[in-house]
This record gives structure tokens, C-alpha cells and sequence, in this order.
């Protein structure tokens, strides 16, 4: 018995047992204050359904062999400027936010092969080159949102009519069409099957993908290059295809992100992106070297929980507004725990 509880603890991980304790407690506190717990859990579910994707994104690059992609805001702005596209079209509902993903994917592949053409030259360095590539990308395209020729009045100033405001309401074009769609209760928790199905779906996806072919070569690049290479695998164009498929699961991700919020928001807002997105799928399980589905699902599921749990029961328990405080070292907090345990935290 006690050989199967180790190893049961083994697998899952202390640092997910931790946290899964701490949000236990988080509940039980919540309900002890006559805090609404299924609320709690409602908003739990929406940020889950909000961030799954963009943690998604993650996996490609860990698969193939190029690490963690903290050039995630790469896929982030071609997911915005296929958002603005679609905006601009004036396109609403299902319509407006598919004809966003539409618009974004030629974008995000043109960008993401040419990140994975500039990660050739810097192996082994990958992750902190990517850093310093998407805080530049940020700030370069900050001049693109101002001499952008985009003209729908909503999208620009209003006085001088040039350059794209800062915040964009979406509650006109497909602002929370996904959360709004197949919504039901169990237990008095509100469950969005739309926003929920749509992260599961892709997690399906990259799934069956990594059944296929194309998809065991790029595993076997990324675990073992001089075995791939000695079974005749381009090693090169695995790590390429996954640089891409990640830039595109990005930039998806910051559209469901944003029909969620209810807002587009531009210029420096993309900068940390990556960082919740790389703490998430660390705390689920993943490494530097192996990423799974679960490590995603379990990992968003943790982060997003606690972040949206601990702010509104710290603040009931204290009697006090320290949300803003409490934000800050809880997000950065775990996001510096994370990235410590980059062998998975086991």
C-alpha cells in the first residue's frame, strides 16, 4: 500500500499536490466566509476555456526539440491582426470570430517559418532568443498600430482618424460568442460546452496529430536528433514544423482569449503572454524535453483556478482591497516557481 501511494505521488507530482491542497483550502475558506463557491468555479471554467489554447501552444516547440516558446506574442499579433481584419470586414458572431482564425493562420505560418529560420541559427539558445524576439516584435508593431490603414471608425482614434486605439470592444463583431453558446448548470456551476469544446477540441487535434507520421517524426527529432537523422528524418523541418504549428495555436488562442474578455487589446498589452502560458504547462507536469495534453489540461486547470480563486478570498479574509497586490505575487509567484521546476517538478 505504501509502495502504491509513492508511486501515485510520483506521477502526479508534490508541486501539483501542493497547489491541488492549496486550492482545497482556497474552497473551504471561500464557503466558511458565505462566499459563493460555484461562482468561483464558474469563472475558474471561463479562464480555463480563455488560456487552454495559447498553453497548447507550448507543445509543439517542447516536442520538436526547441524548448519553451516565449516567442509566443509572435503568434499573438498575427492572432490580432487577423481579429482586426475581421473587424474591419465588420463581421459578427460564429462568422466574425471564424473569419478571425481565417485571417490569422496564413499570417501566423508566414511568421512562425520565418521565427523557425532564425531559431536554426541560434541552437541552444532558443528560449532566450525568443524572449528578446517577441518583446521586440511587440514594440516594432506598436508603430503598425498606428500607420495601420484601417478605417472602420470603431477601430480608430477619433480625432485625427489615424492609428488603432488601445482597447477594442469585440461586443459588436464576436465578443463571447463562444462563451455564450451550449451554456448549462450542474450543481449550480455554469459550464460554457462552447469555450470548454473548442480547447478540447484542439487538444484532440494535436493529439491525433502526433499519431500520424508527420507528427512521431517530430517527436523522435526532438527526444533523439542523431537517431532521427540516422532514420533519414530532417531534423530541421521537424523543428520548423513545430515552430509553426505553435505560432498558429497562438495566434487561435488570442482570439478565443479575446472573444472571451469582450476586448481586443493592442500595443504593449501582448508583451507577457508567454509567461502564464510557459508557468501553466510547467506546473501540469510538462519539461523542457516532453509536453503532453495532460501536462496542459492539468497545468491551465491549476494556474487559471488559483489565480481566480485566491484574489477574491484573500481580499474577503483580509476585509481589505489588496487585489491588485495579491495579483501581482500570486501570478509572479507561480510563474517564478515554475519556471524553476523546468524538469516538470516531480
Amino acid at each position: 500500500m505504501t509502495l502504491r501511494l509513492r508511486r501515485i505521488v510520483e506521477n502526479i507530482g508534490i508541486p501539483r499536490l501542493i497547489i491541488a491542497g492549496f486550492l482545497l483550502i482556497i474552497f473551504i475558506t471561500a464557503y466558511i466566509t458565505d462566499m459563493s463557491v460555484p461562482q468561483l468555479m464558474t469563472d475558474s471554467l471561463v479562464r480555463v476555456g480563455m488560456n487552454g489554447i495559447l498553453v497548447l501552444a507550448m507543445v509543439p516547440t517542447i516536442s520538436c526539440g526547441v524548448g519553451l516558446n516565449f516567442g509566443l506574442p509572435l503568434g499573438v499579433l498575427s492572432g490580432l491582426v487577423g481579429a482586426l481584419i475581421s473587424m474591419e470586414r465588420n463581421l459578427k458572431g460564429f462568422s466574425g470570430l471564424f473569419a478571425a482564425i481565417g485571417f490569422a493562420i496564413p499570417i501566423a505560418v508566414v511568421v512562425g517559418y520565418l521565427y523557425a529560420k532564425l531559431l536554426e541559427s541560434v541552437k541552444g539558445q532558443e528560449m532566450m532568443v525568443g524572449t528578446y524576439v517577441g518583446f521586440s516584435t511587440v514594440a516594432v508593431m506598436c508603430v503598425f498600430w498606428l500607420l495601420a490603414p484601417f478605417k472602420n471608425p470603431e477601430l480608430i482614434w477619433a480625432i485625427g482618424g489615424k492609428g488603432l486605439r488601445f482597447t477594442l470592444t469585440l461586443g459588436n463583431h464576436f465578443g463571447k460568442v463562444l462563451n455564450e453558446f451550449a451554456v448549462f448548470q450542474l450543481f449550480g456551476v455554469k459550464i460554457s460546452a462552447g469555450l470548454l469544446g473548442f480547447f478540447l477540441l484542439f487538444c484532440l487535434l494535436i493529439y491525433f496529430f502526433y499519431k500520424t507520421k508527420l507528427g512521431i517524426a517530430m517527436l523522435a527529432a526532438g527526444a533523439n536528433p542523431v537517431f532521427a537523422r540516422s532514420a533519414g528524418i530532417d531534423v530541421r523541418s521537424m523543428k520548423a514544423v513545430g515552430v509553426v504549428l505553435s505560432t498558429v495555436l497562438a495566434a487561435i488562442g488570442i482570439i478565443i482569449y479575446a472573444q472571451s474578455y469582450g476586448f481586443l487589446q493592442l500595443y504593449m498589452a501582448p508583451l507577457m503572454m508567454a509567461f502564464p502560458a510557459v508557468a501553466a504547462i510547467l506546473i501540469g507536469g510538462a519539461s523542457l524535453q516532453k509536453a503532453t495534453i495532460s501536462n496542459v489540461i492539468i497545468g491551465t486547470l491549476l494556474f487559471q483556478t488559483l489565480l481566480t480563486t485566491a484574489l477574491p478570498v484573500t481580499s474577503r479574509v483580509i476585509q481589505g482591497d489588496i487585489s491588485e497586490v495579491a495579483r501581482l505575487i500570486i501570478s509572479n509567484g507561480m510563474i517564478l516557481y515554475a519556471l524553476t521546476r523546468s524538469t516538470g517538478g516531480k
